[in-house]
């Protein structure tokens, strides 16, 4: 761990840690100076992300509240503290698809793990925040919460939705007692989940990519870098914001051939 850094004495929670945006979070944490919590429900990722780093696993359901209360008790009893909540965990399931073939049940499951969690996060780390001086939020929504697609995910693109407004209502409810809170949106990033989606359909990753203006995809570093300045002090007059990391995407009508 680096004695320095733009992160040194805080502590941070990453949820979703094991793989992805996350894992890269968690390392670009680390090497800005941090103590980690790495959760996430897949013990075998989580705890090798803890190990490479230093830091501490726990397992953690995030649609579960007492198990989200466990996790900022843990990194507060063994860090003495929590400045940094990355609420990052999610789900996009192929049974989430139009809103004509989605069923109640799949439309449930991807609000509870990608929005119910948020909320659950987001109210146990700002419990601890407001009375500890204050701390930073970001939470992984999505620049689908601000675009429309003709390739929908309903639930998904729904619960992003959510988590936007949700985060731009307790950027400004708490901004006064120190506690910032950002949504950070990611354009379409060579995650696992991207790469073995598009691997098994290379036309619909290509209509997708011809939208963005660099060309290429976003990596998880890419991102980890846009977390690492809203959880630092760099970011301090930012809350309540819609951060968008997109390679451009949202602000493109006719992209370059």
């Amino acid at each position: 761990m680096t004695e320095g850094g733009r992160l040194a004495g805080k502590v941070a929670v990453v949820t979703g840690a094991g793989g992805g945006i996350g894992l890269a979070t968690v390392r670009r944490f680390t090497s800005e100076g941090a103590k980690v919590v790495c959760a996430d429900i897949d013990e075998a990722a989580g705890r090798a992300a803890a190990d490479e780093v230093g830091g501490e696993f726990v397992k953690v359901d995030v649609t579960s509240e007492s198990d989200v209360q466990a996790m900022v008790d843990l990194a507060v009893s063994k860090y003495g503290g929590l400045h940094v909540a990355f609420n990052n965990a999610g789900i996009s399931p192929p049974e989430d698809d139009s809103i004509l073939t989605t069923d109640v049940d799949a439309w449930q499951r991807v609000q509870d793990v990608n929005l119910k969690s948020v909320y659950l996060c987001s109210k146990y780390a700002i419990a601890h925040m407001r009375e500890n001086g204050g701390g930073s939020i970001i939470n992984t929504a999505s620049f689908v919460a601000v675009l429309g697609s003709a390739t929908s995910q309903i639930s998904y693109t729904a619960s992003k939705g959510g988590v936007l407004a949700m985060t731009r209502e307790l950027g400004v409810q708490f901004a006064r007692e120190g506690v910032r809170v950002n949504a950070l949106c990611p354009g379409p990033i060579n995650t696992p989940l991207l790469k073995e989606l598009f691997a098994k359909d290379p036309e619909r990753a290509a209509r997708r990519l011809v939208h963005v203006p660099m060309g290429r995809f976003g990596e998880p570093e890419e991102i980890a870098g846009a977390v690492a300045f809203l959880a630092s002090d760099d970011s301090s007059f930012i809350t309540a914001s819609t951060f968008l990391v997109d390679g451009g995407i949202s602000g493109a009508y006719v992209t370059p051939l």
